[in-house]
């Protein structure tokens, strides 16, 4: 059994709580928030040894791995202190506030020859992993151009003060939603190299941008839109969307259905000339515990499975999170 304790119980955290009590190969040892509320309520109702103190959790509960969901700008303190403690981690994304801070910590991390993870749960996801698939295998032919969006209802009025709305804490658009989408075209297509004619703009937020809009410019030399905006409130919930155009044919994918064009018979297995629909339960492997998707489940599993030495540690790694946070920074320092 893998003994496992979380910092954190909000909203990622108690979704990555739910899981972990489910897996059959993990004990969780130790629970802490600063909310004494919350840890009072965790305490009467879960099983769990709850602390307010992570430093002290850490000491009593000894955890073989821990995972961290706190807001952004306690990241790069805290996991410095488990991975200096050998400790496996698994951080929630954004994995730092600028890519000055992790750039460390991937060596730490890999000097101590431990597990770490970054909670981009897209790459789990079945539709994400078919156009990854279809990309890597040059169905659709060269690439010529791509368009990465998200959109949803998070922000439509004004708000009272969250850390959410503090550019200081990791909170705005371009850390909290547009990183998702940062890092599907860094991991699908290739990583970004350049960014221009960036806009961060403010919809309902004050201190914070509502929406982010930038030309980007990947390592293979494709350029692209990058287009995110979290005060729409046509969608029902968040909508995240990658199309991309090829000499052979065109993807068009979100998290729930994917649609794919061939322009001629040679096609892979399972597909034919013209349009093609496939859903993500076509596309996805079934998980033991479900909670609000799969691809939240299995990226827990693998995480797990990669500190048991059961598979490689080579998903949503620290390197890989790092590219996005300097992307990011790219797309703060091109606003015009």
């Amino acid at each position: 059994m893998l003994k496992v304790a979380l910092i954190g119980a909000g909203k990622m955290g108690i979704s990555h709580l739910s899981i972990l009590g489910a897996h059959s190969k993990v004990k969780i040892v130790g629970v802490c928030d600063t909310s004494k509320m919350v840890i009072d309520i965790l305490d009467k109702y879960s099983p769990f040894p709850c602390f307010t103190d992570y430093k002290k959790m850490i000491r009593e509960a000894k955890p073989d791995a821990v995972f961290v969901a706190v807001p952004t700008k306690s990241h790069a303190t805290i996991v410095k202190e488990l991975l200096d403690q050998k400790i496996h981690v698994f951080v929630e994304k954004p994995f730092c506030l600028t890519p000055e801070q992790g750039e460390p910590l991937i060596t730490l991390a890999q000097n101590n020859n431990l597990v770490n993870q970054v909670g981009y749960h897209n790459k789990f996801n079945g539709t994400f992993q078919e156009v990854n698939r279809l990309l890597k295998g040059n169905y659709i032919g060269e690439v010529s151009h791509f368009q990465g969006e998200s959109y949803g209802p998070v922000v439509i009025k004004k708000q009272s003060y969250t850390w959410r709305s503090d550019p200081n804490e990791g909170g705005g658009c371009l850390l909290e939603y547009a990183s998702h989408v940062i890092d599907l075209i860094n991991h699908t297509l290739s990583p970004i190299v350049s960014v221009s004619g960036s806009v961060l703009k403010s919809i309902y937020s004050t201190t914070v941008e509502d929406a982010v809009y930038s030309l980007l410019n990947l390592s293979n030399n494709v350029t692209g839109v990058l287009s995110v905006n979290w005060s729409d409130e046509t969608y029902r919930i968040m909508s995240t969307t990658i199309t991309v155009m090829g000499s052979k044919g065109k993807i068009v994918s979100d998290a729930n259905e994917l649609k794919v064009y061939f322009k001629d018979s040679n096609t892979p297995e399972g597909y034919t000339k013209g349009w093609n629909i496939k859903h993500v339960t076509d596309l996805t492997d079934k998980v033991d515990f479900y909670l609000r998707g799969e691809e939240y489940s299995s990226q827990i599993d693998y995480f797990v499975k990669a500190v048991l030495g059961l598979v490689p540690n080579t998903i949503n790694t620290f390197q890989s999170a790092w590219l996005t946070d300097k992307a990011i920074d790219m797309i703060k320092k091109s606003v015009k």
